[in-house]
């Protein structure tokens, strides 16, 4: 079971990125995916998640700007993140089947 992100990168405030995470060794499409992410000096949120019935989680303080979807065809889940702000700014995981990525930076700054 493998999840490797990517997509982070600096961007400005009110900016948008786009984060990928491809998944192998598993059977993605009946997998929930979930996307978290670690501030520095702080603990471990959960940001998204697309369960298995097809609903979706975000935590409040991305609720309206973050958008999670996948494309099974691809074993690709996605998190597209708009208007972001300084406080997004932490290193983003993908999780599934109880494993981890290996996390992709996202900076927010002018």
């Amino acid at each position: 079971v493998q999840l490797v992100e990517s997509g982070g990168g600096l961007v400005q405030p009110g900016g948008s990125l786009r984060l990928s995470c491809a998944a192998s060794g598993f059977t993605f499409s009946s997998s929930a995916m979930r996307w978290a992410r670690q501030a520095p000096g702080k603990g471990l949120e959960w940001v998204s998640s697309f369960n298995r019935d097809g609903s979706t989680y975000y935590t409040d303080s991305v609720k309206g700007r973050f958008t999670i979807s996948r494309d099974n065809a691809k074993n690709t889940v996605y998190l597209q993140m708009n208007s972001l702000k300084p406080e997004d700014t932490a290193v983003y995981y993908c999780a599934a089947q109880g494993i981890w990525g290996q996390g992709t930076q996202v900076t927010v700054s002018s």
